[in-house]
C-alpha cells in the first residue's frame, strides 16, 4: 500500500473596496482565459457549514474517492478538475456529480504518456479543450485533450521540478520550479521559458524564492507566489527584478502577521489575496496593502470535523465567489458558498 506523505513541504479599507463591498458578489471584473474572476466584496462572510464536493473522508481510488488531493481548478460552470496526487491521476468532478471521471493518468504511476507521477496541479486550456498538468515526479508538463477517447497525453516542457501552473489572458503559461527556486513563463511550444520571479538561488531576499508553489496571475500579468518555504506569499509585477511581499514574511507561525506554508491561492480584482495557510489549517484573507490578515475559515483546529481541516493545499474560486479547497489528509474537496 503506497503512503501518503504529506510535503511540508483590522485593515482600512480604499474608497474604491467600501463602494465595492456594498455590491452584489455576481457582477464581474473580466475573464482570464475563458475563467470568470469575481469581484467579491472585501467583508465578505462564507458559511461555515463545509459542503463536500468531491471525495470522501477515506482515501481510495473508487471513483467516489481521492488520495491526497492537491492542485483544483474550477472551470466557469463550475465543474472540478483535481490533481489527484496519491492515485497519479486527474480527475474531474461535475456539479452534484457523486463519483468523479478520471480524465488523465490514473494507469499506475509511471513515465510513459498515459501514465502520471504524484500531479501537482491542473488547469483547463478552454482553447484547445485540454488539461495542461504538471507532472511532478515525471519533471515535465504535460498536455492532455478532453475529447472522449483520449488515451494519452503529450509533454509540453521537460527537466522541470514543477509544482504549480497559471495562464494569462494572453495564453502565455507560468510554471514554478520547486527545486530552483524559480517561477519561468512560456509560449505555448516554447521549450526554455522567461524566469518571471526568482531565479536567484534558494533564499529569503526579495530577488529570492525558497520552495515556490502554487501560482496567481493578474491581469497586468503580475505574479503571485506561494513561497512555501519562507512562509510568505510574493507579488512580482511585470518585468521586476524583485518581489513585493504581499502576506506573511513575519516567520512561521499562526499569528495574523504569520504563515506557516502556504499553498493554493487566488487573488480577485481588487488585489485581494486568498490563501490556504497549509500548517496552520485554515484559509486566509489578506486585502491589498494590509499588514496582517484574516482568518476567513478554519479557527477550530486541525480534525476531521465539517468546521475543521486537515492539510489544505490547492484552493480555487467558481464565478459566484465560493471557495474550494482541496484538504489533502482528509481526501476531499470542500466548498464554502458565499453568504
Amino acid at each position: 500500500m503506497r503512503q501518503t506523505q504529506l510535503p511540508y513541504l483590522q485593515t482600512n479599507e480604499s474608497f474604491e473596496e467600501k463602494q465595492l463591498s456594498s455590491q452584489s458578489f455576481t457582477t464581474f471584473e473580466f475573464e482570464l482565459f475563458d475563467r470568470i474572476i469575481p469581484k467579491i466584496p472585501v467583508n465578505a462572510r462564507f458559511k461555515q457549514n463545509v459542503e463536500t464536493v468531491a471525495g470522501s473522508k477515506c482515501s481510495g481510488n473508487a471513483p467516489n474517492q481521492l488520495w491526497a488531493p492537491y492542485g483544483l481548478f474550477v472551470d466557469g460552470d463550475q465543474t472540478i478538475v483535481i490533481a489527484d496526487w496519491g492515485n497519479d491521476r486527474i480527475v474531474q468532478w461535475k456539479m452534484g456529480d457523486t463519483n468523479g471521471q478520471v480524465v488523465a493518468g490514473g494507469n499506475y504511476r509511471g513515465s510513459r504518456l498515459n501514465q502520471l507521477n504524484d500531479p501537482t496541479d491542473v488547469l483547463i486550456d478552454k482553447e484547445t479543450d485540454s488539461l495542461i498538468i504538471c507532472d511532478y515526479r515525471n519533471r515535465r508538463i504535460v498536455r492532455w485533450s478532453r475529447r472522449s477517447g483520449t488515451k494519452q497525453g503529450e509533454i509540453l516542457i521537460g527537466n522541470v521540478d514543477c509544482w504549480g501552473l497559471a495562464m494569462d489572458d494572453q495564453r502565455y503559461l507560468y510554471v514554478s520550479d520547486y527545486r530552483k527556486n524559480e517561477v519561468r513563463r512560456y509560449q505555448l511550444g516554447e521549450k526554455n521559458g522567461t524566469v518571471v520571479a526568482g531565479g536567484n538561488g534558494e533564499g529569503a531576499g526579495l530577488n529570492q524564492l525558497n520552495s515556490p508553489t502554487y501560482l496567481f496571475v493578474d491581469r497586468d500579468q503580475a505574479v503571485y507566489v506561494s513561497d512555501k518555504s519562507n512562509n510568505r506569499v510574493m507579488k512580482w509585477n511585470k518585468g521586476a527584478t524583485e518581489g513585493i511581499v504581499v502576506a506573511g514574511g513575519q516567520g512561521h507561525g499562526n499569528a495574523l502577521t504569520q504563515l506557516f506554508c502556504p499553498n493554493g491561492l487566488f487573488v480577485n480584482t481588487l488585489g485581494t489575496l486568498y490563501v490556504a495557510d497549509s500548517t496552520n489549517h485554515r484559509v486566509m484573507r489578506w486585502l491589498k496593502g494590509a499588514k496582517h490578515g484574516t482568518v476567513i475559515m478554519g479557527e477550530n483546529g486541525t480534525g476531521e470535523e465539517t468546521n475543521q481541516f486537515g492539510y489544505l493545499i490547492g484552493l480555487s474560486f467558481d464565478h459566484r465567489g465560493n471557495i474550494y479547497v482541496a484538504d489533502t489528509s482528509n481526501h476531499h474537496v470542500e466548498r464554502f458558498s458565499i453568504e
